[in-house]
């Protein structure tokens, strides 16, 4: 779509909405950027824009209701991904037969060279935060982009026809593609979350499963055989599908034997390296690094870049992230994990008595399996949130007694410390989201790292 001279309405003023107005300003279409939320200060954004399009951009800025003129002359609409699809909203825009992209297909649009879009329940920002490191060590023009916290749109009109863009990509920002086309798509994994969003499994699996939707047999889809949602998605994937798994060997596909990573091609199976040559802890991270192989490879990556890259990577900052030993006693990080299946893998990534933060925002989770996963590692639950009596019911209806809750993330970490022993673990997995205490995971994680390197020695 030609956008010179186009009106545009983007819905949002976050990272993503601010960077499809800046890209919309340099494509020389006139964007109004459009928040509902009557507590946001016009003025501020005004400014923020100002100091980030050029002078020649013509832009507004409304806040609160939306007027009936601007709806009438919009050729256009891109909704941030924070945004429900099905608002009232959302629903007059497209009676009205308006098109509505997200940011991802805008910047999509004007974007050149290759694409990896990589997504997942978990996992999406160590596989991409790899992949994108691996591009790097052999492409000249790489990008890493999307919901790890880069707007794709402000890289977009920087590509060149030889540049690689590795994006993470959400189901929220799924919903939202139209023309968008990978050459290589990855699933890591669907288990529930977002069900406040999506309502439903099915919902939800089926956004996952639009990354691969304009893909053909010519492009390649990386699939998690262990998972059963992406392993059914296979037999209808419209792409090549390459198989990863952690639990079997596999024909064709990249697979953990022992404690080898191994490739197979049919008939000539290739040792690729130790996982104990891995900075990385937990079988998740095993899956992860799986995933960023064979998609560098399918990328024309040479394998021995790939695995030189892999063994010298670090892990992704809030994502069973050691932060430091204090006390005689190892704290770790992972306020990523913002759904019980990402913090399962949190728990099973430790290897002695753990004493374990939890609670948070419930977006409609349960806690069942999670609590299973404890496997008798946990000695103390703290718990803190919205969430916080919820998960200790289902814990107590698993025979976990030594329960405590605080209202603070600073009471919780108090309560740990005096929990903790010389040889245990501090283990940050709270197994929701943020909301409601911090502005997103990474504030979470922030403080609780201040905590732990702010503890003296006895």
């Amino acid at each position: 779509m030609d956008l010179r001279d186009k009106r545009v309405l983007v819905i949002g003023t976050g990272l993503s909405g601010m960077g499809a107005a800046q890209a919309f300003c340099a494509a020389g279409a006139y964007p109004v950027v459009y928040d509902e939320n009557e507590k946001r200060v016009k003025e501020e954004i005004i400014a923020k824009l100002k100091e980030k399009v050029p002078e020649s951009c013509d832009f507004e800025v409304i806040i609160g209701a939306l007027p009936e003129e601007i709806r009438r002359m919009t050729d256009l609409v891109v909704v941030s991904p924070g945004v429900p699809v099905d608002t009232p909203l959302m629903k007059d825009l497209k009676k009205r037969g308006i098109k509505i992209w997200g940011e991802v297909e805008l910047a999509y649009e004007l974007g050149k060279g290759r694409v990896v879009a990589i997504t997942g329940t978990n996992g999406k920002t160590t596989t991409t935060t790899l992949v994108g490191e691996i591009m790097a060590a052999y492409y000249e023009s790489v990008y890493v982009v999307g919901n790890i916290g880069n707007p794709y749109t402000l890289t977009a009109l920087e590509a060149r026809d030889d540049t690689v863009t590795v994006a993470e990509i959400s189901s929220f920002q799924l919903e939202t593609i139209e023309a968008f086309h990978p050459a290589v798509s990855a699933i890591l994994n669907i288990t529930p979350d977002h069900l406040n969003r999506h309502h439903t499994m099915e919902n939800y699996a089926a956004a996952k499963k639009r990354i691969a939707a304009n893909q053909t047999k010519d492009d390649v889809c990386v699939l998690n055989y262990e998972n059963e949602y992406t392993r059914a998605f296979g037999e209808e994937c419209p792409a090549g599908v390459i198989w990863f798994s952690s639990a079997g060997k596999l024909e064709n596909g990249i697979y953990l034997d022992g404690d080898t990573i191994c490739r197979s091609y049919g008939t000539e199976v290739k040792k690729l390296m130790k996982i104990g040559e891995m900075n990385l802890v937990g079988i998740c991270n095993v899956e992860n690094v799986m995933a960023a192989v064979v998609i560098a490879e399918s990328m024309g990556v040479p394998m021995d870049v790939i695995l030189n890259t892999v063994r010298n990577f670090k892990a992704v900052e809030h994502r069973i992230e050691f932060v430091a030993t204090k006390r005689g006693v190892d704290y770790y990080n992972d306020s990523k994990a913002t759904n019980p299946d990402a913090a399962i893998q949190g728990i099973k990534a430790m290897s002695r008595p753990t004493v374990l933060i939890g609670g948070g925002y419930d977006k409609q989770s349960e806690y069942d399996e999670w609590i299973e996963a404890f496997d008798g590692k946990v000695k103390c639950l703290c718990l803190i949130g919205q969430t916080k009596e919820k998960i200790a019911a289902c814990a107590r209806r698993h025979g976990i007694d030594n329960i405590v809750s605080a209202d603070s993330l600073k009471e919780a970490f108090d309560l740990c410390v005096e929990n903790a022993s010389p040889g245990d673990a501090v283990l940050l997995s709270p197994a929701c989201a943020s909301w409601g205490m911090f502005e997103n995971y990474e504030v979470r994680g922030r403080q609780f790292k201040e905590f732990v390197n702010d503890l003296k020695e006895l």
